[in-house]
């Protein structure tokens, strides 16, 4: 994925920022600044190094004090909106704000509000949290009441403690009550943009404080339809670790009526092939309210094994004997690779393994 997003960076996309910020920098050195980004080590570069090979590029030809400098890159970001470029793209002007305006909180902050409309400087606030803990997360707070569904986003986006390709914040992975505030603000957000940002959140707390998860979706399930999308989603580590507490308010309660039979499968296969198996559940009254997951149990570099859980369904089966058949794909990725050896798939009803067999992967490429 990251190797088809940064070519968003593309000798075009320079060529086009270049020739806007000469628009309102008439001693924008235009060629010269497409010439010092497409060197020769360009195309190793991946998309985050892209992004900051550009922020620095941009100081080094625009040379003139922060406050001017942040001026002229708002009115070519304005125009990259009006192209309908990608976000991402954008996201090199925050990128130029983390880098080069730690030092000047107050024109950096109005920076990143503007820049993060129609885009994300979700990356960039980062650092001013860490620098600027107490003054960043007032700022949050106020944001979180911004008519700009982009703007509210931020305030959660920005602190969640484990974001995506950003760097932690320890800080609320130890202690996220100052996140929660945020998030007791937003909850009730109208914007599935904003709502989805919530539970992102609340799953990142999750992962080191579950029983602070726990305790929100009792506290919230049952209130609006928006907020108890909000809480399953968030919940969503819980259940796929099968929590004992987070299962039963999803009504995902007791499985042991259910029985599993004819789980079948081929017991070898070759890199790059689809794992395909099939099973069926049965009863002997209707199935009722149930999560069906499956784990594979991959093989790894030292020889253990780390389980993996994928979706199946989750809803009310008023059957008593439903079938299913899944394939999972053994091709080597860029954020899994696949060892010889012998391998595990398990089902998994209610958050309970039910029944686990082997299967063996070949390395056919010697």
């Amino acid at each position: 994925m990251a190797e088809q997003l940064k070519e968003l960076f593309s000798k075009d996309f320079i060529e086009f920022i270049a020739l806007k910020t000469k628009e309102y920098y008439p001693s924008f050195e235009a060629k010269n600044f497409q010439k010092t980004i497409i060197n020769d080590n360009w195309k190793n570069l991946e998309l985050k190094e892209r992004m900051r090979l550009i922020a620095v590029v941009f100081n080094d030809f625009i040379p003139l004090s922060y406050p001017e400098q942040l001026e002229i890159l708002k009115k070519v970001k304005i125009d990259l909106s009006y192209e309908d470029s990608m976000g991402l793209q954008s996201m090199i002007f925050q990128d130029f704000v983390e880098v080069f305006g730690l030092d000047d909180y107050d024109n950096s902050i109005k920076a990143l509000e503007s820049f993060t409309i129609d885009s994300s400087s979700e990356f960039a606030i980062r650092q001013f949290i860490l620098k600027y803990e107490d003054k960043t997360m007032s700022q949050m707070h106020t944001w979180a009441l911004s008519e700009n569904e982009h703007i509210r986003r931020l305030a959660t986006e920005g602190c969640r403690p484990r974001l995506p390709w950003a760097i932690a914040l320890p800080i609320f992975k130890n202690d996220p009550s100052k996140v929660l505030e945020i998030i007791e603000v937003l909850k009730f957000d109208k914007s599935k943009y904003v709502q989805k940002s919530v539970a992102n959140n609340l799953n990142d707390i999750s992962k080191d404080n579950a029983q602070i998860v726990i305790d929100f979706v009792k506290n919230n399930l049952g209130q609006t339809k928006d907020l108890d999308w909000i809480c399953k989603h968030a919940s969503r580590t819980l259940l796929k670790k099968g929590d004992k507490q987070i299962l039963p308010l999803f009504g995902f309660g007791d499985s042991s009526h259910v029985n599993i039979t004819n789980l079948q499968y081929h017991d070898s296969l070759s890199f790059g092939d689809d794992f395909i198996f099939d099973f069926t559940l049965n009863s002997e009254d209707n199935l009722g309210n149930l999560r069906v997951e499956y784990g594979i149990h991959y093989k790894k570099a030292n020889g253990s094994h780390s389980k993996k859980v994928f979706m199946i369904s989750q809803n009310n089966i008023n059957e008593k004997e439903k079938s299913f058949r899944k394939k999972q794909s053994f091709k080597n990725m860029t954020t899994r690779k696949h060892y010889s050896g012998e391998h595990y798939i398990s089902i998994i009803i209610n958050g309970i393994e039910k029944e686990k067999g082997s299967f063996y992967l070949n390395d056919t490429s010697n």
